[in-house]
């Protein structure tokens, strides 16, 4: 954790000059890797926040209040705060400014949540966070506002990333940076046709935690909690969901959007470089990239217990030919076009088949809860959090005990650590899973 004091620099689309320095401001956080990433990451700090918290809850609530008080008066919340000359000196100048329309995960509702939960249960620290909670509504409503707005979808329920480069020749995939997800495939051809389905996931946990918080502090059912409690059972209205984000044919969610799987790196005669061609155009189609992505729904608890969907999921789940390896879950399906595949000739893979701890962490969570709730797949669910749970532990504290360090990914067939280390960021959520916690 640390204090990082300065301004962000700020990209303010159809602004002139588009790019400004915002107000002088502090920030109290953790940082995933301080030696790599010495600053603020908005949809880390959901999943560091929860260690936290159960380590010491008035220490977490300082740090929210710290990424609350960064909140400009839209709603929009930077995605990284790159503070200072410190935090500037480790980042690539383009990437920078910081676009005031692109969004993150807003990961916080995850520890949001579980601090709503708890406020029925008394004690010092229960009314410790609901006089957070209280002060923060106003902050907390308007973000939840903004993503609700600005990021909404082509159709009635959907929702889109935003900043995917609809013009780039060197991406064999353009990034998606906003998800946090960076080189997860996506829709070939970024347009604004797209419907993410993360990014709909996310928005029925904000929804639904908003609608917690609410209730429990008494803001009784009008205005503002009223369209919040529309909101929540809109978007977890399990027949919308399928019928915007399921692939039938495939068996499994997925985004919608403009597609090609017929593309590939190949040399420019002119200068020699690796530019993407595509054989046959796209069409708008279901993106066929079996991963991370396709996991939200079970992830964010919207399939039904009942539902043959569930069983499917956890078959997909138990399958080392597809998402299960040694070492957890992998971003990506070793049957996906672009696993393993570099996303330019300079980019290697990064989310396309190594395992994160911080999604590893986040299924084995929601496999408890289905473990734990009456239904057909009770027991699936529980055998695969067992076969999950030992899987990443081995890899972790195998690599731990090996080289010392915590990494920020690890391999999905050696179970090798990769990129950043130490990093005790997300991956320390290892501590969590061995306590099962």
């Amino acid at each position: 954790m640390g204090y990082w004091f300065g301004h962000s620099i700020v990209w303010v689309v159809g602004n002139w000059p588009p790019v400004l320095p915002n107000w002088d401001a502090g920030i109290f956080t953790a940082s995933p890797s301080r030696s790599q990433f010495p600053r603020g990451f908005l949809w880390d700090e959901g999943f560091h926040q929860l260690l936290i918290r159960r380590w010491n809850p008035a220490l977490s609530r300082d740090v929210l209040a710290h990424w609350l008080d960064l909140m400009a008066s839209t709603g929009w919340i930077a995605r990284e705060q790159i503070l200072g000359d410190e935090a500037r000196l480790r980042v690539p100048k383009e990437f920078v400014p910081q676009p005031t329309k692109t969004a993150n995960p807003p990961s916080l509702f995850l520890v949001l949540s579980e601090m709503a939960a708890g406020l029925e249960s008394g004690g010092p620290e229960a009314e410790a966070d609901r006089a957070f909670l209280e002060v923060a509504w106003p902050r907390l409503l308007a973000w939840y506002t903004w993503l609700n707005t600005t990021q909404a979808g082509p159709v009635p329920g959907s929702f889109r990333w935003r900043q995917r480069d609809n013009a780039t020749t060197t991406e064999l995939n353009p990034r998606t940076l906003a998800s946090g997800l960076d080189d997860y495939p996506r829709a070939s051809h970024p347009s604004r046709d797209e419907r993410h389905l993360d990014l709909r996931c996310w928005m029925a946990l904000s929804a639904r935690t908003m609608v917690q918080i609410g209730t429990a502090l008494g803001l009784g059912r009008g205005g503002a909690l009223a369209s919040l409690q529309a909101d929540a059972a809109r978007l977890s209205d399990f027949g919308e969901l399928t019928a915007l984000h399921y692939d039938a044919a495939a068996g499994r969610f997925a985004d919608w959007g403009l597609h090609s799987e017929d593309v590939a790196l190949a040399p420019d005669p002119a200068s020699g470089e690796l530019v993407r061609q595509t054989a046959s155009p796209p069409r708008l189609q279901w993106v066929p990239h079996h991963g991370y992505v396709s996991l939200f729904p079970l992830i964010m608890r919207l399939i039904p217990p009942h539902s043959s969907h569930l069983g499917r999921e956890l078959d997909a789940l138990t399958d080392p030919g597809g998402l299960l390896s040694p070492a957890g879950i992998r971003s990506l399906s070793q049957r996906s076009s672009l696993y393993s595949k570099h996303n330019t000739q300079h980019d290697p893979p990064y989310w396309r088949g190594t395992v994160w701890i911080n999604i590893n962490y986040l299924v084995l969570d929601a496999l408890r809860f289905y473990a734990r709730t009456p239904g057909p797949y009770s027991q699936h669910a529980g055998t695969a959090a067992a076969q999950l749970r030992a899987a990443v532990l081995d890899a972790g504290v195998g690599q731990f005990r090996e080289t010392g360090f915590f990494w920020e990914q690890y391999n999905d067939t050696s179970s090798a650590g990769r990129g950043a280390h130490p990093f005790t960021g997300w991956t320390a959520l290892l501590t969590l899973i061995a306590a099962e916690a």
